[in-house]
């Protein structure tokens, strides 16, 4: 009987239901989704007309559609400018320095207050290290040239420490092959805290019974962090890691256009600045249009291309 039950199982296997039929049963929270999705198509998808002022010579008075088509003209300036490749290599230059160090520092800062055990500790740091983020870049950026400067702290420390003398201050503001590092530092102090919220709520997540059983098999802290904790935050760092490749293509606006000077123009432009100073500035609209529909473009398969990959190698994926 059991045996002819069980055959009857598998010969009749239960039918998925029908997409139409699934979003009848559950047209309640199909309903409560139509809004955020007007939202979505409004602001980020209608928008994208736009991009037809990157094939022209765009004229406000005359509005998109009646200005004078100019088909590639504008990729073609701007891929003939020494400049806008430099500013493309400063884009990528301090994005992945900022995906780096950014993503190690927020998981090294998530699994060392992970091992604290004084919850009072804990969540004073918490709370210092993500106040930052809700600063105004603008404050970030004149804390960071009032201590930067060569009058600033971090000379008087360097000075006061022995490590260089009075006579040979660093000018970290001046010299151009600093900024990298430096916009990396500031983004860091940022916004470390901020991003370090989430692998800490995944790691809570993480089963107590699995640190208790290799704690039984006589792994140390280290061991168990190595082998608990790491694997446990897997799935959220793939995931983060494929979204944050997404936007290699933005390494911000704010610091590179604040602390640009003559000095460190050639490694401070980035891809928005560089719109900002020859599109809107000048009144090329068109050629801001197309770097920023060539930026778009480029994270589009950015994101695709990591999210391929991820897969490949049977990881969580976002798509």
């Amino acid at each position: 009987m059991i045996g002819a039950a069980n055959k009857n199982v598998q010969l009749h296997p239960k039918r998925k239901m029908g997409f139409f039929k699934t979003l009848g049963r559950q047209y309640q929270l199909a309903l409560m989704s139509v809004p955020m999705l007007l939202y979505v198509f409004l602001f980020n998808y209608f928008p994208m007309w736009g991009w037809l002022v990157s094939f022209e010579k765009f004229k406000p008075k005359q509005g998109a559609l009646n200005s004078k088509w100019v088909g590639l003209e504008n990729f073609e300036w701007l891929f003939g400018r020494a400049d806008f490749i430099n500013a493309i290599r400063n884009t990528l230059a301090m994005s992945v320095i900022n995906l780096i160090f950014g993503t190690l520092s927020s998981i090294l800062l998530a699994v060392l207050l992970n091992e604290v055990r004084s919850r009072f500790f804990k969540r004073t740091v918490q709370t210092v290290t993500y106040l930052p983020h809700f600063l105004s870049m603008v404050i970030v950026v004149g804390m960071a040239q009032n201590m930067f400067s060569a009058d600033g702290t971090i000379n008087n420390l360097l000075i006061s420490a022995g490590i260089i003398s009075p006579e040979n201050k660093i000018f970290w503001l001046g010299e151009k092959t600093l900024f990298w590092p430096l916009v990396g530092v500031i983004n860091i102090w940022k916004e470390v805290g901020w991003n370090s919220i989430i692998y800490i709520s995944t790691m809570t997540s993480i089963d107590p019974t699995l640190y208790e059983a290799a704690s039984i098999d006589g792994a140390g802290r280290f061991r168990r962090i190595l082998h608990v904790t790491l694997p446990g935050i897997k799935s959220t760092f793939v995931v983060l890691l494929i979204m944050n490749i997404g936007h290699l293509m933005e390494a911000g606006f704010e610091i590179q256009y604040l602390m640009e000077n003559a000095l460190v123009k050639e490694y401070s432009q980035t891809i928005d600045v560089f719109s900002l100073r020859y599109g809107i500035s000048s009144g090329e609209y068109g050629i801001a249009t197309a770097s920023g529909m060539f930026k778009s473009i480029v994270a589009i398969f950015l994101l695709f291309g990591a999210n391929f990959i991820a897969k490949k190698l049977d990881e969580d994926t976002l798509i």
